[in-house]
């Protein structure tokens, strides 16, 4: 069992930067993929990137490519998204997730666990 809390929300003007924390409990966390997905009002959840369980390999939507970054450090069994640059269109609530399979995963049916999300609010 792996529980998820985010943090590190908030609001932001556009072209400011953000840092989203997900601590995880659970032996296991180190063997797990993770990947933060977001969901904005009105839409479907969509995913933003990901991380292999050694962080080793990383994956981005083309909407965040260059702008963002995941990271982790499993001494600290967390998980970090450093946001830059942002812009309103990034505004949703973000959630981490965490996938037992240990290797990238885009899909949200593939993650086993979920936060119960941050809310990030980007004004222009």
């Amino acid at each position: 069992q792996v529980q998820l809390v985010e943090s590190g929300g908030g609001l932001v003007q556009a072209g400011g930067s953000l840092r989203l924390s997900c601590a995880a409990s659970g032996r296991t966390f180190s063997s797990y993929s993770m990947g933060w997905f977001r969901q904005a009002p009105g839409k479907e959840r969509e995913f933003v990137a990901a991380i292999n369980w050694s962080g080793g390999s990383t994956y981005y939507a083309d909407s965040v490519k260059g702008r963002f970054t995941i990271s982790r450090d499993s001494a600290k069994n967390t998980v970090y998204l450093q946001m830059n640059s942002l812009k309103p269109e990034d505004t949703a609530v973000y959630y981490c997730a965490a996938a037992s399979v240990g290797t990238i995963r885009w899909n949200s049916y593939e993650y086993d666990y979920w936060g119960q999300g941050t809310q990030v609010t980007v004004s222009s």
